[in-house]
């Protein structure tokens, strides 16, 4: 039970604050004894609680989202000009997301057997952090980032799409590097966040998919580990989206840079002595 709440506390961690999921995994993996990497089901739980606490965290908007797709035949009165001009915007805001999907599946898919080799490398996966401390660091000290999500182009979405892509390499921060090039493109902290949690989504359930076909039904004696696992991920997930918004309202993303050079530059230390 201990191991299943300890899991759950690492995934609704590190899914979602900029610092790499799959960079502590590997670290974990190589330092720490006795340490073994979740069986497929039991990291699809893990997945499927962060996936409850990002869609709860983001009803609003993905409720806007799923309403703009409505034909504007279903109303019973004929909505005014500017209810179609929102309903525009979301539709836009749709495109967006399909498009930066497409590009990640397209990296994901090109390139899935050379990075699953770089899983054995803690020396890599520590080096990857490092870079995704640079990119939060000057993503914390960016200015003129004032584009609303109205202002997102299919330019920016192709570019957050490579970002998440690249992010399959071990140490590079999904949600870090998806933020940080949003930033860079000059849309505000807040609604690249947003944008990138809801490319998070998709992304999330594309992997559920993938995986779903590996697995066989949870044994009876083992439902309560997966439980509490599953409810520790979703109930830690949120508060970690929550914290994150704070820190970007507050512009106090550099400290997750600070956090991926201390634990990068460890490593890789230790990585260089222990040889």
């Amino acid at each position: 039970m201990e191991n299943a709440i300890l899991l759950g506390i690492i995934q609704g961690l590190t899914e979602f604050l900029p610092v790499s999921s799959s960079a502590h995994l590997v670290i974990a993996r190589s330092f720490l004894k006795g340490f073994h990497q979740p069986g497929i089901l039991f990291d699809i739980v893990l997945h499927m609680g962060t996936l409850v606490a990002v869609i709860f965290f983001l009803r609003k908007e993905i409720y806007t989202l799923l309403k703009a797709l409505i034909p504007a035949s279903f109303y019973s009165i004929p909505p005014r000009d500017a209810h179609l001009a929102a309903v525009l915007a979301e539709r836009k805001n749709i495109r967006n997301i399909i498009i930066a999907t497409l590009v990640t599946g397209i990296i994901g898919f090109s390139f899935k057997e050379e990075v699953e080799k770089l899983f054995a490398s803690p020396a890599i996966a520590a080096f990857m952090l490092v870079i995704t401390g640079i990119l939060l660091f000057l993503a914390g000290r960016a200015k003129n980032t004032h584009r609303g999500e109205n202002g997102i182009t299919a330019a920016d979405s192709i570019i957050i799409g490579i970002a998440q892509g690249v992010a399959i390499v071990p140490g590079i921060s999904r949600s870090g590097a998806t933020i940080a090039l949003g930033i860079f493109r000059g849309i505000a902290r807040e609604t690249a966040a947003r944008f990138s949690f809801l490319l998070s989504i998709p992304a999330v359930m594309g992997a559920f998919v993938l995986k779903a076909r590996h697995i066989s039904m949870i044994p009876y004696p083992d439902i309560k580990f997966y439980a509490a696992g599953f409810a520790v991920a979703t109930i830690v997930g949120f508060l970690s989206l929550k914290l994150l918004f704070f820190m970007l309202k507050n512009r106090h993303l550099e400290i997750f840079a600070y956090y991926c050079w201390a634990v990068g530059f460890s490593v890789l230390l230790l990585n260089t002595f222990s040889h």
